[in-house]
């Protein structure tokens, strides 16, 4: 090969990688066009912090990400007696923040609560909201009338109430 076939051969074999950085940049989510390029203002909307959506028992409390969301009998007056080893099972739901009301939710019904590490806990009509670990897909109702931990843990209708 001669020194000119190979310079275009190695000169090739770099532009096809550079070319196709801008695509996978872009793809990413990273932005490179232009300094000047502004995101639409839809993608800055933040996601609503409770929803309601429909599952196999109906129309329920989910999360941002769909997860569906439980209240545990045991709790009272605005108070988690889920910690410790519960809490892993069944993770309270948190926010940085005021919580925001999603489609089917009253803004008027969320709220937040105090637990015992500090930090908040969102509420819903007082009753503070657990996922739980083996719902692994948004929609999933494993939870639902699961006695563990001293109680029963249900899902919630978007009046905040009990569903059995």
């Amino acid at each position: 090969m001669t020194f000119s076939k190979f310079t275009t051969v190695l000169a090739g074999a770099v532009a096809i990688p550079l070319a196709a950085l801008p695509l996978a940049t872009a793809a990413s989510g990273a932005i490179t066009s232009s300094p000047t390029h502004r995101e639409p203002a839809t993608a800055s909307v933040a996601k609503r912090t409770v929803e309601v959506r429909g599952t196999s028992l109906g129309k329920v409390l989910v999360n941002s990400q769909g997860r569906t969301l439980y209240l545990f009998k045991k709790d009272s007056a605005g108070r988690s007696a889920c910690t410790g080893e519960c809490a892993k099972f069944w993770p309270p739901l948190r926010v940085s923040g005021k919580p925001t009301a999603g489609r089917g939710v009253s803004a008027s019904k969320l709220g937040t609560i105090k637990r015992s590490d500090g930090k908040p806990q969102v509420t819903y009509k007082g009753h503070p909201l657990y996922t739980f670990q083996q719902d692994t897909k948004a929609g999933q109702t494993n939870g639902q009338g699961v006695n563990a931990f001293g109680a029963s843990w249900f899902t919630l209708s978007s009046a905040g109430n009990a569903i059995r």
